[in-house]
């Protein structure tokens, strides 16, 4: 791998969000949980009462952060472009499993990489199932799989009024934050309750996005191409969050090596490994993590904003039908899930390969 500008940008993109993960952690966000972006989608999910688990309710202003830092820095280099391309069910579908398997895993591969860096190996088990989901879902790929993102099917203009509904969303949270109107739900105790001062965690959450959208940064990206074309800077840049995690778990005292007693983490291997594998398989095939979704959408994508909408409808789901994982476990449920979620995506990407 040569050492180029873009390479550095992708380096310097994991080593700062990192470096917030960390430090947002130490502001009062959950433990090994400063930044991820399941877990925070899922607690809007709550704040907005789709669910009613009243651990986990309250408007993260993280995510707010990365759509409107991609957003912005798209606009202001020239790189906002409304596009969409087709099969939105198909995309629903997918990014709908996609959150179900982070939310048995209990985190997306974001907040994996600082679960590694704090020395929690159940997260090393995900890394391998997300590392064999991003595998298969490669393979299909260059056997044809196609969702409207190749073979004649580039993403097309579109309206700007349809990629500006993400920012807008954005703001409108921000707004109920804010303002805290009496139907927006906030926790009192448990994972919702804890949280960085609002101004931090949005400042925050605009640089990371405003860098991952330069940077083009992507964890399922970074694996796939070293699978199919053997570069590997993307998923150097997810080494770097890994690295600056450790180096902040050390600083602060919070580094704990082992598999049990991890914060928000259940040791259920062949869960945490299945669960992974189930986002790493489906993000591949529609073109991103769930950080890249929210990057892309900021960024134009109506294809990421649908991805968002499913994040949030399976955030909801997953609480609502005892799916989402515990510190004390799987449920039958999730697991049930994590299984259909897999024949599912299978199925789609079967038949959706497109003979050269």
């Amino acid at each position: 791998m040569t050492l180029n500008r873009n390479s550095i940008l992708l380096l310097t993109t994991g080593a700062l969000t990192g470096a917030a993960g960390i430090a947002l952690a130490f502001l009062g966000n959950p433990a090994n949980m400063g930044v991820c972006a399941a877990c925070f989608i899922r607690d809007i999910a709550g704040a907005l009462g789709f669910h009613n688990a009243v651990a986990v309710q309250y408007i993260r202003p993280e995510i707010p952060g990365f759509l409107l830092g991609a957003f912005i820095i798209a606009v202001f280099t020239r790189k906002w472009k409304p596009v969409s391309t087709r099969e939105p069910l198909i995309r629903f579908v997918i990014a709908f499993f996609i959150m179900i398997g982070c939310l048995v895993f209990l985190g997306c591969p974001l907040r994996m990489a600082l679960r590694i860096g704090a020395g929690d190996m159940n997260a090393l088990v995900g890394l391998a199932g997300f590392a064999g989901g991003v595998f298969l879902g490669s393979l299909f790929l260059k056997n044809g799989f196609s969702l409207g993102l190749g073979g004649g099917d580039e993403p097309k203009n579109s309206a700007a009024a349809n990629s500006l509904v993400t920012p807008f969303f954005a703001v409108l949270l921000l707004v109920f934050l804010v303002a805290r109107p009496a139907f927006i739900r906030f926790s009192d105790s448990g994972p919702g309750s804890q949280h960085a001062p609002i101004i931090l965690s949005f400042i925050f959450a605009l640089v990371i996005g405003a860098f991952c959208q330069k940077s083009n940064f992507c964890i399922a990206g970074g694996l796939r191409d070293i699978f199919l074309i053997r570069k590997g800077w993307g998923f150097a840049g997810y080494i770097a969050i890994i690295a600056a995690s450790f180096i902040g778990s050390l600083i602060s005292g919070k580094f704990n090596i082992g598999f049990s007693g991890q914060p928000i983490a259940h040791s259920d291997s062949v869960w945490n490994f299945l669960g992974m594998f189930l986002a790493g398989y489906g993000s591949v095939l529609i073109g991103g993590c769930p950080l890249r979704q929210l990057i892309k959408a900021g960024s134009g994508d109506g294809d990421a904003g649908i991805a968002v909408i499913a994040f949030i409808a399976a955030g909801a789901v997953a609480h609502n039908f005892s799916i989402a994982a515990s510190a004390s476990g799987v449920p039958f449920n999730g697991k049930a899930a994590v299984v259909i979620g897999i024949a599912a995506v299978s199925l789609f990407a079967v038949s959706r390969r497109k003979r050269a």
